[in-house]
């Protein structure tokens, strides 16, 4: 039987356990699949030793691994659900060791980084579901951090808190996330890709709900009475900026993007993401929004168009100018585990978004995963074991 590390072994344990979250369920949290690895994670942080805190009734878990030779605190967080765009059920972890290039699913050529992963041991699925490194594998490199230092029990620590959410992927991760029962006061996401990256930087979102009333009539007898709310949706997204969407951007470049269109004669209703970096230009996207509702209404002389805009999270970089030095601590950590920090834009967001906007500085760190949300997920055995060792470095008085 293949021996593997104690944190490949911890991963492969929770990859297989189904958490995927629900955006449609309506519930908090929005699947109750979420709660078996939370129990899970209860009853190993407990065989740890660590003080647990589990709010049972809305998923999260809280634990703390009170400090040795420092007076400081440090948090960690990562999320338990897998995304639902792709099934999560019945995960076969599959190992890859000295990848060679040559995988059915796993094809250099269709995936031009793994040229950068020969000769490392590569975890994917059976390509019938998603892996689920995100974020299990920094779920994983956590657990293991905390079993180094009560193993250890002769290494210095700061105070370690730890926390796990749900519902992450869908947006509401930091829905009942309860800064009194988290102990620190600054912390990391751990929720990254590829080793070294580090993350302070996300979209301003928003969602952008356009609503238009048609009005239906027999076809027979439609000529200059009939308003087709698909056709004048349509009408709708023409008004909108070809060469910004996610397909055609890249870095600091903003987008629209039309995630979802239900229309009928009589009815359309559509949902827009608004991105951008820059909080004045997300403003204007926001305005351009309210513009096109204008255009369609004095095109048809009548009040068809609405557009409700929600802000989602803002960009933690707002929030993290004053509190830089857990950048730098990282980048240092990542030096000192053998990497080459850099810094990407997050062209999303992350739990640690909306915690920096609540008062809780809270950058990014990665975890050697890539290709999520796709059955194309794969994770880095040599990566996962380097971001194990940045977590134990940032832990330590030293860092």
């Amino acid at each position: 039987m293949d021996q593997f590390s104690p944190l490949v072994e911890r991963f492969l344990r929770y990859v297989k356990i189904d958490t995927q979250s629900d955006e449609e369920s309506g519930m908090h949290p929005s699947t109750d699949k979420q709660r078996d690895l939370a129990g899970l994670l209860v009853t190993e942080l407990e065989d740890l030793g660590l003080e647990v805190d589990y709010d049972e009734r809305n998923c999260y878990v809280y634990a703390y691994l009170p400090p040795k030779g420092s007076d400081a605190d440090i948090g960690f967080i990562a999320h338990m659900d897998t995304s639902p765009a792709v099934s999560g059920k019945d995960v076969k972890p599959q190992i890859l060791r000295d990848y060679d290039g040559k995988d059915d699913i796993l094809d250099p050529e269709e995936f031009p980084e793994l040229k950068e992963h020969l000769g490392e041991t590569l975890i994917r699925s059976d390509g019938n579901t998603l892996l689920g490194a995100d974020d299990k594998a920094g779920v994983a490199e956590i657990m293991e951090m905390l079993s180094y230092f009560k193993n250890n029990p002769e290494v210095p620590h700061h105070g370690i808190a730890v926390a796990f959410t749900p519902d992450e992927e869908i947006g509401e991760g930091t829905l009942n996330f309860d800064l009194e029962r988290f102990h620190a006061k600054q912390a990391y996401t751990v929720d990254g890709g590829k080793f070294g990256i580090l993350e302070y930087e996300c979209f301003n979102a928003a969602m952008a709900t356009v609503e238009i009333k048609g009005r239906s009539v027999h076809t027979g007898s439609a000529k200059g009475l009939m308003i087709n709310a698909s056709l004048v949706a349509n009408e709708f997204i023409n008004l909108m900026p070809e060469d910004e969407t996610p397909e055609t951007t890249e870095g600091y470049e903003g987008f629209y993007h039309l995630d979802s269109i239900k229309a009928e004669c009589e009815h359309a209703r559509m949902q827009f993401l608004i991105r951008d970096h820059d909080l004045e230009r997300f403003d204007a996207r926001k305005e351009f929004m309210r513009d096109a509702a204008f255009t369609i209404n004095e095109r048809y002389k009548a009040d068809l168009c609405s557009v409700t805009i929600e802000d989602q999270y803002p960009n933690m970089a707002l929030f993290l100018t004053d509190h830089m030095d857990l950048v730098e601590r990282a980048e240092n950590a990542v030096r000192k585990a053998g990497g080459i920090p850099s810094s990407e834009p997050v062209r999303g967001g992350t739990d640690g978004a909306i915690l920096s906007s609540r008062g809780l500085p809270c950058p990014n760190l990665s975890t050697g995963g890539y290709n999520y949300h796709s059955r194309y997920e794969f994770c880095s055995v040599q990566e996962m074991e380097r971001s194990l060792q940045v977590l134990i470095l940032l832990a330590k008085p030293d860092a």
